[in-house]
């Protein structure tokens, strides 16, 4: 089982290679060397070769019909190899490209004809893998010899326990009778992760002896079973509903549709389950079966929340799966053990750790167990330690396998180099809460994704993001004001999962790794559970490093403390592309005062130990992204940075170093945030050349004696009006006033803005504000209290999506029916008092944030009235009453709209500086059911709940530690934004069979 998890991780990796081999290829064409004649022609040859094999390994990842060929695994493989070889030399080549100098002696070969027997031997490498590819015939695949695999038949004799209200939501939904409304379809979409128990969810209410006595028009059907045939999915449906023998062979599909949907329309009402929906054209295909007159209930599964909002659109609502308490999963496993247990309660919490409250990995290790004499914590550590080889290698654990396997290959294929960013998200621990932007930034440092004109490159990157969360493949942490993910995780199980394909396919491993010269992504990391080399990878035989042979490495990150290992290793990765040290805690400015040396280096973040830029950073030709946030010292910016010709994004706290130096005119930089002012007027004449500025953050700490920043003013007058030929405002500006005159604010009269913040005395103010016709998104953090006029004022914002408004009194702010007739997220922060919302008001809101710990009850907000609601953020700390209140409203409100609650990173802040950050995991009332085998008393127990345990609970979380090194105010937090045998259909597993 090893070798067929190496070809998946090599395919899904062969098209990123693919992508970097011709990005650099592009950037060399029209260069003549002497020295590597006739070798162009090579590259592009295997540029091509390289593109159609990474297009049949999408072909055969997606496919669910054939098995890869032995033969075709190792033609691969080598191709793979050989292709991060050129690469590699490619990068090389740029240098000399770029720098000159003696051709040889730039690219590390001590004389010129070393350099010429290098690239003799690249091309006769390429020259013997085409001539072996085509003696052996390689054609890809077999057919397989099973497609599917039976179902998990040990969880036969447990029930679901825990699931009371959850099922009671649902039931009372299936059973609701809307008086005085015309009769209307409905339908809940049960969305989540593969095995985390939607089919059991929807099967419990089915079966319930109430629905079944309201409801004798039924069915259930697994639409995974047929494939995305539609004739059939149709014909199981009519038959299930008891009219096989209206059913003719010669019909068509249109010619079922009707005839369902007329026999449904004779029905007084019907209940329908369609289990396991994959995506929007099976349910397309079937929709109109289904009569909008009719009263019909309908519960869909899909691990696919694009397939569940359109499903469940109108009249229905959402239901997202959660993962099970520490306390339920280890009940879960006793319930599989059977007593068969001594020594599992003192033993079992890093199996439950690991598992993440994923069911079917609970229940499949679980009954892995039953082989051992005694479960101790040896044997529970061992399991856990080794994992990853063991669902590769183990046959007890196939089926696990096979369910975590299927969620990777089942990515979409139209979406380039999707499977490399899904296993990117290895390089950080597992548990850590990964910031969006940062993990999108080293996408496009890395190479994994490039811009398909006419879209940027990170527009691309976050529509892969978006991807991977709407497959329900990582799961979102946090959003943003839009409703933009804003933190992000693995579901620990398939973060397992994912490292040891990481591993196997030599893409990435931990700094430990004696072998890890030979792959493209280290990291150093400080956990309870190391890496072992020895299981993860039985190829291994314990070399040392050869000073002589160059690592292999694009990427570094470090978690911990860790750093003085890896400084000395720095110098020997001369291809490092991303350098992430965010997380190291003992790293010091002198660490990094060679790194000027790593010429590739395109990504750099430093944690809150470093001070100053490091030494020569001018020198790093290809940095595009300076990350210094969680630095609290104000930086000392040499012009120079801003002149490097890749420089996009400069985050954190900068002050221009006093020297007048012109920058090119065709700067690339976007990101400024961002910037503190000071005497230095250069200032107005660096942002004049920095035509491509999309987003700013500026602190106005300086100001002459009038209270006023000249050239700040001018220079903001500049950039709101740059675009007004576009008419298309993509600008963002956050700007910290303090007690300024409003001469700053007066430059942005009728400019064109996407995204404003402001934080200071804005009383009096607030009108420049609304001169920006083009703004979307605002945000008011006001040191002094809003007049009744400022807040008026805000009311002529009628093309605002998103609006915060933090620490301002809003008891005499009343939002009348056409006030804000787009607004989409509302957040309110730490606010004395609230706004009226009168019935009808904010239709279309879909966000509702009240972060204050001291929110008494629902403080007259009727969430009824807004018919749309998909999520409501509260402050953690409110009384339980009130969490209760809110609850309950939610319970009632026609879409579900979840309860999140987010914690203070200082729980002792209060007021307009406070900063909000998600919670770890979902409040217990969000735990979802388990399963527990059957007794004889059929009372069930109380449900509770207790946190996991974080594997990284040591390590400060990312985006609490950015919060915490901003400066003071208050912008950017809260909002800152069944039985089929179908290996996909994960859920199986806790499904009662008869």
């Amino acid at each position: 089982m090893v070798a067929a998890v190496v070809p998946p991780v090599v395919g899904g990796l062969l098209g990123a290679v693919t992508s970097n081999v011709v990005a650099v290829v592009a950037k060399l064409i029209g260069k003549s060397y002497d020295l590597w004649s006739d070798f162009d022609n090579d590259i592009e040859c295997i540029r091509s070769d390289l593109r159609m094999i990474a297009g049949a390994e999408e072909d055969q990842l997606s496919g669910e019909d054939h098995d890869l060929s032995i033969v075709m695994s190792i033609s691969k493989a080598e191709m793979h190899d050989l292709a991060l070889e050129i690469e590699d030399f490619l990068d090389r080549v740029q240098r000399y490209v770029v720098d000159g100098g003696p051709f040889h002696a730039v690219l590390g070969f001590a004389s010129k004809p070393l350099l010429e027997i290098k690239v003799k031997e690249l091309k006769e490498k390429l020259k013997n893998a085409y001539h072996r590819k085509s003696n052996h015939k390689v054609n890809g695949s077999l057919p397989s010899t099973s497609s599917t695999f039976p179902a998990n038949t040990y969880a036969t004799n447990i029930r679901p326990v825990g699931i009371d209200d959850f099922k009671k939501e649902i039931h009372a939904w299936v059973m609701k009778d809307v008086q005085g409304e015309p009769a209307q379809l409905s339908v809940v979409s049960i969305v989540g992760f593969s095995g985390s128990g939607k089919s059991t969810l929807a099967n419990e209410v089915y079966e319930s002896r109430n629905v079944v006595d309201r409801f004798p028009h039924r069915a259930r059907v697994v639409a995974s079973d047929h494939r995305g045939n539609t004739k059939g999915l149709l014909t199981e449906l009519f038959e299930k509903l008891g009219q096989k023998d209206q059913i003719c062979d010669s019909e068509d599909v249109q010619q079922l549709r009707a005839k369902i949907s007329n026999y449904l329309m004779n029905t007084k009402r019907y209940l329908i389950v369609l289990d396991d929906i994959k995506n929007l054209t099976w349910w397309n295909c079937i929709k109109s079966a289904f009569p909008e007159k009719a009263t019909g209930r309908i519960i869909v599964t899909t691990t696919n929340q694009t397939v569940a909002r359109v499903c469940s659109r109108g009249n229905g609502y959402v239901h997202n799966m959660a993962s099970l308490s520490a306390m339920h999963s280890k009940e879960l496993m006793k319930a599989v053990l059977n007593g068969h247990s001594p020594g599992f309660e003192r033993s079992s919490m890093s199996i439950v750790n690991k598992c993440d409250g994923h069911p079917h990995a609970l229940v499949t290790l679980a009954n892995y167990l039953l082989s051992e004499d005694a479960i101790t914590n040896s044997v529970c550590e061992k399991l856990c330690k080794n994992l990853g080889f063991r669902m590769a290698t183990e046959d007890a654990l196939e089926e696990l396998q096979k369910v975590l396997m299927n969620n990777y290959r089942r990515l979409p294929k139209e979406f380039l180099n999707l499977k490399a960013c899904l296993l990117y998200l290895c390089v950080f621990p597992n548990g850590c809460h990964i910031r969006a932007s940062r993990l999108m930034r080293r996408w496009l440092a890395e190479g994994y994704v490039q811009s398909d004109y006419p879209r940027s490159a990170l527009v691309v990157a976050n529509d892969n993001l978006k991807k991977l969360v709407d497959q329900s493949i990582i799961w979102p942490i946090d959003t943003s004001k839009d409703a933009i993910v804003k933190t992000c995780r693995a579901h620990g199980i398939f973060h397992e999962f994912l490292l040891h394909m990481s591993l196997s396919g030599k893409f990435i491993t931990s700094f430990q790794n004696p072998e890890k010269r030979h792959y493209r992504h280290l990291f150093i990391q400080n956990t309870s559970n190391p890496v072992n080399h020895r299981y993860t990878n039985p190829a291994i035989g314990g070399k040392s490093d050869d000073d002589e042979e160059r690592p292999r490495a694009h990427s570094l990150t470090i978690c911990g403390s860790s750093a003085g290992e890896a400084v000395r290793y720095f110098a020997k990765c001369q291809l490092l592309r991303v350098l992430d040290l965010e997380e190291c805690n003992d790293l010091e400015d002198e660490h990094l005062d060679g790194i000027h040396e790593l010429w590739h280096l395109t990504y750099l973040s430093v944690g809150d130990t470093i001070s100053r830029l490091p030494k020569g950073i001018e020198k790093l030709y290809f940095l595009a992204t300076l990350d210094m946030r969680k630095t609290k010292k104000e930086i000392i910016l040499p012009v120079e940075v801003l002149m490097l010709p890749y420089i996009a994004h400069l985050l954190g706290r900068f002050k221009l170093q006093n020297k007048q130096k012109s920058v090119p005119e065709r700067s690339k930089l976007q990101t400024l945030s961002g910037f503190v002012t000071d005497q230095n007027d250069g200032f107005q004449m660096l942002m004049d050349h920095l035509k491509q500025l999309r987003k700013v953050k500026i602190w106005a700490i300086w100001r002459n004696s009038n209270g006023e920043v000249p050239y700040l003013e001018r220079f903001m007058h500049n950039f709101v009006q740059a675009e007004q030929d576009t008419a298309a405002a993509v600008r963002s500006l956050s700007l910290d006033i303090g007690s300024s005159s409003g001469n700053i604010l007066r430059s942005l009269a009728y400019g064109l803005l996407r995204s404003l913040k402001l934080h200071g005395n804005l009383s009096g103010l607030v009108h420049f504000v609304t001169e920006l016709y083009s703004l979307k998104e605002l945000c008011l953090s006001s040191t002094n209290d809003l007049t009744e006029n400022d807040l008026s004022r805000l009311l002529d914002l009628n093309d605002l999506e998103c609006l915060k408004l933090v620490g301002i009194s809003l008891g005499r702010f009343v939002i009348a029916s056409e006030d804000f007739p787009g607004l989409l997220h509302l957040c309110l922060v730490q606010c004395p008092s609230l706004p009226t919302i009168e019935q009808g008001a904010l239709p279309h809101l879909l966000s509702l944030r009240l972060l204050d710990q001291c929110l008494e009850g629902l403080s007259g907000i009727e969430i009824k009235w807004h018919k749309v609601l998909q999520e409501i953020a509260l402050d953690s700390e409110v009384k339980p009453e009130t969490k209760k209140k809110w609850e309950n409203a939610a319970k009632i409100h026609p879409k579900r709209p979840r309860i999140l609650f987010l914690k203070r990173v200082d729980p002792n802040e209060t007021g307009p500086m406070v900063k909000y950050v998600a919670t770890e995991k979902p409040p217990p009332e969000m735990d979802f059911p388990i399963m527990r085998r059957k007794r004889n008393n059929s009372a069930v127990q109380p449900d509770s709940s207790m946190e996991i345990d974080s594997p990284i609970k040591q390590m400060k979380l990312s985006e609490a530690s950015a919060a915490t090194s901003e400066p003071p105010t208050a912008m950017d937090d809260g909002m800152s934004s069944s039985s089929s045998a179908d290996p996909d259909n994960g859920d199986s597993i806790l499904v009662s069979f008869p």
